[in-house]
């Protein structure tokens, strides 16, 4: 069944990536229309994380930012279907990384760096936007798919300007191995942490929520600077990522101080542009256990 649905829907696939931009941008907004107004995915779990996170808006307020931010998943979704076929020519006229200066001297430092970021943005864009312009090697950490056939066709996509991928369950003994390369690790650390009875609890979004500590483990571990990446859309089509140097020195910070530092960077950069921050999932579904 998993290669009847690949060979089906993969003529499909490589129609949409290998479309001009404004074609595949019209599909995304035929996409909005029937998500938002004939299917209502998850628009209550959204509305009710909206209402959540931004108490202080009004219904108006969190209905416009609804209806944003079901416009923007449609584009993340074919901008996803677009770094199949796209060239390095898309990716350097579409992506625009700064602090290059910076970065270039963290490698020349030997400095290898954890990067931390949010599902806020194209997290996919910014892959290949990252090895085009800096000199760490990077390895992107992620959960593969279930389906080995759309696993491979995406992964081909993920490495194509030479990222390397990382399965989630390996990423301590990855780092390990490759220590001895100067290499940014990206670790996107805004999903609820399992079990949540051993999570680090923080208010987040006025919301008492479970946080990642993970990162700052590893960074105190193999003495990892660690950098927050923030993706920026500009206009449609069009990011800056902007990354800031949180700490060089982590084994010299107190406990949980990167994982709070990292934190509050993403919490400002939802609230400066909250319909870019996936809202479809149930955010804050685990309270925290009572001992």
């Amino acid at each position: 069944m998993a290669a009847l649905l690949y060979y089906i829907l993969i003529p499909i696939i490589y129609l949409v990536s290998s479309g001009p931009f404004w074609l595949v941008y019209g599909m995304s907004s035929g996409l909005y229309l029937l998500l938002y107004y004939v299917v209502g995915y998850r628009k209550k779990v959204v509305k009710e994380n909206l209402q959540k996170a931004f108490p202080e808006k009004s219904d108006e307020e969190i209905a416009k930012i609804t209806k944003e931010y079901y416009k923007y998943l449609c584009d993340l979704i074919f901008e996803s279907l677009k770094t199949i076929t796209w060239s390095e020519k898309d990716v350097r006229k579409r992506v625009k990384m700064h602090e290059v200066e910076m970065m270039d001297r963290l490698y020349e430092q030997g400095k290898s760096i954890i990067i931390v970021m949010g599902h806020l943005g194209n997290w996919e864009w910014a892959g290949p936007g990252f090895s085009l312009n800096y000199k760490h090697q990077l390895y992107v950490v992620y959960q593969p798919l279930s389906n080995k056939y759309f696993e491979r066709l995406f992964s081909g996509s993920r490495t194509k300007f030479n990222t390397k991928i990382v399965p989630r369950k390996d990423t301590l003994r990855n780092m390990i191995s490759n220590k001895k390369t100067i290499s940014a690790t990206a670790l996107i650390a805004d999903q609820a942490p399992t079990p949540v009875n051993t999570a680090v609890w923080m208010n987040f979004l006025n919301q008492d929520t479970p946080v990642f500590n993970g990162p700052e483990k590893i960074a105190k571990m193999l003495d990892y600077a660690v950098v927050y990446m923030d993706v920026q859309r500009v206009k449609r089509g069009y990011y800056e990522v902007v990354p800031t140097l949180l700490f060089d020195k982590p084994k010299e910070t107190s406990d949980l101080e990167i994982t709070l530092a990292f934190n509050k960077l993403l919490e400002q950069g939802i609230r400066e542009r909250p319909e870019t921050w996936l809202w479809s999932h149930r955010r804050w579904k685990h309270k925290r256990p009572v001992n």
